[in-house]
């Protein structure tokens, strides 16, 4: 049986047109339900930034509350809407995005059960893992996923680098434990790396600082040598991004719910399904 038969006959016209709404932006539907969806989660996660905010919540606590509740409804919906509108629900359910639409949702509910003075604590940790829905936002910028390619795309690049910074900081912080005293703040190797480290990334705390002139002169080159911290890895991820033009849609699988498919794409690249079940 060819795979887009298979397809069509396990998901219903009603699911598909869900699907489309849900997972894909292509539509005058699917863009509408995005911006939607993109303004409940942002007013969301404000709401949990004003409501740790001791003076906003006491003045405004029942407005914060229904106002929460209303979200988490509204995303529990969202929630059960893209697991019945694919084929394979699991693949969503356990995938990254799933988790996240989870854990954006259960710490209202789990606050029910939890009461008593003794667990205010663990209510607010409860509450606070709603900033969780700030990861939602990533899925519906289409640029994102060309930026995470490029990311993907020159991970080894950035490790080597990032070694190779390691190496760097060691060899400074253990030349800066020869040549300053203890009385300076280089107590320790671990300490003089601490200084390269903050040093080198431009921050410069204070907490301690070379006194000698040969220390004054290598501190100017490490701080030099900072620079070389941002430019190098924008470089490396901005050639990427360059090498990486190629757009995709966003159109998603109705059976395992992945994107990034081309545009002239009719089956998914990561289950085989077909793309148009209802073509």
């Amino acid at each position: 049986m060819p795979k887009h038969t298979e397809n069509k006959a396990v998901l219903k016209p009603w699911q598909c047109k869900l699907h489309e709404v849900i997972f894909e932006a292509d539509t005058p539907a699917g863009k509408l339900f995005d911006v939607l969806l993109l303004v409940a989660i942002i007013l969301s996660v404000l709401v949990v930034m004003l409501e740790s905010v001791p003076t906003y919540d006491l003045k405004y606590h029942d407005i914060f509350f229904a106002g929460e509740w209303v979200f988490t409804i509204l995303f529990t919906i969202e929630y059960f809407m893209r697991i019945v509108s694919i084929q394979k629900p699991w693949k969503y359910i356990f995938s990254f995005y799933g988790l996240v639409d989870l854990l954006s949702i259960i710490p209202t509910y789990l606050g029910l059960f939890v009461s008593g003075t003794n667990s205010l604590m663990v209510i607010r940790s409860l509450r606070l893992m709603r900033v969780f829905r700030i990861l939602k936002l990533e899925k519906y910028v289409i640029e994102a996923g060309m930026l995470g390619k490029a990311l993907r795309q020159s991970r080894n690049k950035i490790i080597v680098f990032l070694f190779a910074l390691l190496a760097v900081v060691i060899i400074l912080g253990t030349t800066m434990y020869l040549v300053e005293s203890a009385e300076a703040g280089f107590t320790s190797i671990p300490r003089s790396i601490y200084w390269a480290i903050i040093t080198l990334t431009t921050v410069g705390y204070g907490d301690i600082a070379p006194v000698t002139p040969l220390g004054q002169f290598i501190a100017s080159i490490v701080m030099i040598l900072g620079y070389a911290v941002i430019a190098v890895p924008t470089g490396i991820v901005t050639t990427e991004l360059i090498k990486g033009g190629k757009k995709t849609n966003t159109q998603a699988c109705p059976s395992c719910s992945k994107e990034g498919h081309d545009d002239d794409a009719d089956f998914c690249k990561y289950c085989g399904a077909s793309l148009n079940p209802n073509e």
